[in-house]
């Protein structure tokens, strides 16, 4: 009985786990707004950039071990994403990666989403690794 418990307890937990590797590209300012609100309750919007340069909406987790950037068009469509994170978090996003995406190469995996195709890729910093979603250009 004690091991169904824990193993009810451990799916739970797992369902409950926030995912910050969510595919948003294509999707409006708004929209992305309102996925946040809904899906991922611990990230906090810490601020909007429109400038000449970028345009970007700025998340992070509130034990600031994770900072997301939604990179956005002049008409506020997602374009790219970026996820940064501490680096004892590495394990956790590259478990989640292999589960969500199709792996391709070291650090490397690949999404399709409505036709379209997109790279995710984790590059490796001094104190941080990041995570980038791209799509993929069209050959």
């Amino acid at each position: 009985m004690n091991q169904l418990k824990a193993s009810l307890i451990i799916l739970l937990l797992l369902l409950v786990k926030p995912s910050f590797s969510q595919n948003l590209i294509d999707y409006r300012l708004n929209d992305i707004i309102k996925y946040m609100m809904e899906n991922q309750k611990n990230m906090v919007l810490q601020g909007m950039t429109f400038n000449n340069t970028f345009r970007y909406l700025k998340y992070t987790d509130r034990a600031q071990k994770q900072t997301l950037f939604f990179f956005l068009s002049a008409d506020s469509v997602c374009r790219s994403v970026r996820l940064v994170c501490d680096k004892d978090l590495k394990e956790t996003k590259i478990n989640e990666l292999n589960s969500r995406y199709k792996k391709v190469g070291e650090n490397l995996w690949e999404d399709e989403k409505n036709g379209k195709k997109f790279s995710i890729d984790l590059k490796e910093e001094d104190w941080t690794f990041n995570i980038s979603i791209n799509i993929k250009p069209s050959r």
